[in-house]
């Protein structure tokens, strides 16, 4: 397991699911340098254990792609390894941990963070296979910039904590509409099994973690960057301008048009089925929500997550 001469700069972009993460990291993926490889934080279960397609087509294991990435990072992708990986995450990368990150990042934001023994070892074993992968994608891919799309603020604080210097993009949809979205019936194309179903109250509580935990993230010193779902399908031009400039990327953007991207086949590992998707895309804004979600549904979600629905910039009566 040899290290990359070169260390890929990481982009993590985090948020609930149905937030348009994948529309985000598909756009990211087409801007020059950028090697989008979907969510890293399933790869281990749904690519190496489970053999499923890659964005590209082709399953995990026989992906050119991601066959070198294992071999350059690690030797190989091998079953015991992703078993190492998925027990480090149970023991490190929970949301429940994050509050003691988040003290770490305080005391020490660069280095080995001062967790007991043998937790800290377990935090950095479990982020140093992340480093590997992230390097050995950088270098197969020629991009300097790796695009990991976990969503999660466990494995954000993770990356952080253990000195990985890691720009994250927070990623935010109102929360009524990401609410109706875990609420449809949405088919995997993988393996046509039916994707997971939160009611309401779920879907909010959940939306209120994953937010507040990144805001807490943004406040312990590690580059965050906002980004709303809404801005990036109404203005994708301009707001994916403005993100690329924070973050240091190549500004063109020639695959953007009049409401509608050129996409490329991509290799990510896990994530939306809109990864599959290639050639010219209409960019569409998904307002179903609004006519669509009962009045008591839209009352409840908007009663238990309205404090951060305001701070960024979502009104609505309680109707």
């Amino acid at each position: 397991m040899s290290d990359s001469p070169s260390p890929a700069r990481v982009v993590f972009l985090g948020g609930l699911g149905r937030s348009g993460t994948t529309l985000l990291e598909r756009l990211l993926g087409e801007v020059p340098g950028v090697a989008p490889l979907g969510e890293v934080a399933h790869l281990w279960t749904r690519g190496v254990l489970a053999d499923e397609d890659c964005g590209c087509g082709e399953p995990f294991g026989t992906c050119p792609f991601w066959r070198k990435v294992g071999e350059r990072a690690f030797g190989g992708w091998s079953e015991g390894l992703a078993d190492r990986v998925l027990t480090l995450g149970r023991r490190v990368d929970r949301t429940r941990h994050i509050l003691t990150l988040a003290q770490l990042l305080a005391e020490n934001r660069v280095g080995t963070v001062g967790w007991p023994s043998p937790r800290t070892a377990e935090l950095n074993e479990y982020v140093a296979a992340h480093r590997r992968l992230y390097d050995a994608a950088g270098e197969i891919a020629d991009c300097p910039v790796v695009v990991d799309s976990s969503k999660h603020a466990s494995l954000a604080f993770c990356l952080a904590a253990a000195g990985v210097d890691v720009h994250v993009v927070h990623v935010v949809r109102d929360p009524r509409a990401v609410a109706h979205s875990w609420q449809r019936p949405v088919t995997r194309p993988e393996d046509g099994t039916p994707m997971t179903r939160w009611s309401p109250a779920r879907t909010s509580l959940h939306w209120l973690t994953q937010n507040l935990g990144l805001e807490l993230l943004a406040r312990r010193g590690v580059p965050v960057s906002q980004v709303r779902y809404e801005d990036l399908v109404h203005a994708p031009a301009d707001t994916l301008r403005r993100l690329v400039g924070r973050i240091g990327l190549c500004p063109r953007l020639d695959f953007l048009g009049d409401g509608e991207v050129t996409l490329s086949r991509s290799h990510t590992a896990s994530g939306n089925p809109m990864r599959f998707s290639a050639g010219r895309i209409e960019l569409v804004p998904d307002d179903v929500w609004r006519t669509a979600v009962p009045v008591g549904h839209r009352r409840l979600v908007t009663t238990l997550t309205w404090p951060l629905m305001i701070k960024y910039g979502y009104r609505g009566r309680l109707t």
